[in-house]
């Protein structure tokens, strides 16, 4: 390990003692009342993107009397400083957290920031994917989050369009299209030739999902140190989203951009990469007038993985053992099923991923896509990865900008590589 990673351990340790000391002084200055009994009148959900909990707060209020606040903040790098504010500050402290996979492991820096959920909920080791549970683990073996969802991969895709463009829009036959990232390319130079338009909304969002299907190390080694140049992964993920560059397949539309936002409906893009919690966000940037036009087909390389989160309480919280109980009802494996109906993350407790109505469920949106069969048939083939500390700001803040730069002709691939390699050492030194 060199001097620097040495040093920027040590800096780190000392911002974690910090932040510890802070929480233990004081607490938050924005708690929610409770009644006369010690019940609380309110409980603070804070997620990022769409969890599918709006209509299972309601059952949770009707059957608890406790009145449930659900704050959305809907992109990852705005939700991170949110949550890093309020835990250092007391200020705006949630009582239920979702952690994203991308921060989880930076929050896991500093385990006492978050209750302990070993005492306060059920034994549930048994009920999820094995690996999923254990990511909710600190070092120090502290529970310190229940798991949510998981982001098996699949193609999202207008069926109106591709046939405008001559394409098959049969599921079966779309996913025929691509057995492999080469044929991905040949069918995105097909839909430019007699459209003029690019079939796949970003480079980026290949990028992403190649490097996830990889699995193992991406941006870190498992002792996270910064090994970006050196990661198979993230070789294979930039060369071929290189490919793309260079066959003229994709509509230059940054994810999560107000343009991208807009394409869904615009039809400015004919297919973007789908994980199965991205179903909500298509459906809702589309609009009720595309319903039957969007359809899911399966990814390149049959499988994939893309986000997942998990719930976690706050050390600083008001109310940890009534949150524990919000988190632990919104895990459960009813619970996951009703969010995937409502947005489609995918269940990762074991019981919800057999259920009957999971596996029956087809998305009136998606032209009667059998969404449970196509995201539930891959879950138990992901490949577990190892994201460091800092894995969201080195994809968001160093490869994506990298790989954009190249993609709108403002750099050359070497210029471009050198500059996420440079930007990848700063982004994700903690």
């Amino acid at each position: 390990m060199s001097v620097i990673r040495r040093r920027n351990r040590l800096v780190a340790l000392t911002a974690v003692a910090t932040v510890v000391l802070g929480v233990t002084a004081c607490g938050s200055d924005d708690e929610p009342g409770t009644d006369a009994g010690g019940k609380p009148d309110k409980l603070v959900i804070e997620t990022v993107g769409e969890f599918g909990y709006d209509e299972l707060v309601k059952q949770y209020e009707k059957d608890t009397g406790i009145k449930i606040e659900l704050r959305k903040t809907a992109q990852l790098n705005e939700y991170r400083p949110k949550i890093v504010r309020s835990l250092a500050t007391g200020k705006g402290v949630a009582d239920v957290v979702a952690l994203e996979e991308g921060v989880l492991n930076e929050f896991k820096l500093n385990p006492t920031n978050w209750a302990d959920l070993t005492p306060l909920v059920a034994d549930h080791s048994k009920d999820y994917l094995p690996w999923k549970w254990e990511l909710g683990k600190s070092a120090d073996g502290r529970l310190i989050g229940l798991p949510t969802d998981v982001g098996s991969l699949a193609v999202c895709y207008r069926s109106d369009l591709f046939k405008a463009a001559g394409l098959p829009t049969n599921r079966d036959e779309v996913t025929a299209l691509w057995p492999d990232w080469p044929s991905f390319i040949e069918t995105g130079k097909k839909y430019r030739q007699q459209t003029g338009k690019g079939m796949l909304d970003s480079v980026t969002t290949a990028a992403s999902a190649i490097a996830f299907q990889a699995g193992g190390d991406i941006f870190y080694d498992k002792d996270d140190n910064i090994i970006a140049d050196k990661s198979p992964a993230v070789k294979q993920a930039w060369d071929t989203s290189l490919k793309m560059v260079d066959a003229n397949i994709t509509a230059k539309t940054a994810t999560w951009s107000p343009e991208w936002s807009a394409g869904f409906k615009q039809g400015t893009f004919a297919a973007t990469f789908c994980p199965s919690w991205m179903l909500g966000i298509v459906r809702d940037n589309s609009g009720p007038e595309n319903k039957g036009k969007w359809d899911v087909a399966g990814v390149p390389g049959g499988l994939g993985n893309w986000g997942g989160s998990w719930l976690a309480v706050p050390e600083r919280g008001k109310h940890k053992a009534e949150a524990a109980k919000l988190a632990e009802f919104l895990t459960s494996a009813s619970s996951q099923v009703a969010a995937f109906k409502l947005k489609g993350p995918l269940p990762t407790n074991l019981e919800a991923l057999k259920n009957p109505d999971f596996l029956a469920y087809t998305d009136p949106y998606f032209s009667d896509a059998p969404t449970g069969k196509i995201f539930g048939s891959s879950v138990e083939a992901i490949k577990p990865i190892h994201l460091g500390p800092k894995h969201q700001a080195v994809k968001e803040q160093a490869m994506e900008p990298a790989l954009q730069s190249y993609e709108n002709g403002e750099a050359t691939a070497s210029a471009a590589w050198d500059q996420f390699i440079k930007d990848a050492a700063t982004q994700g030194a903690f």
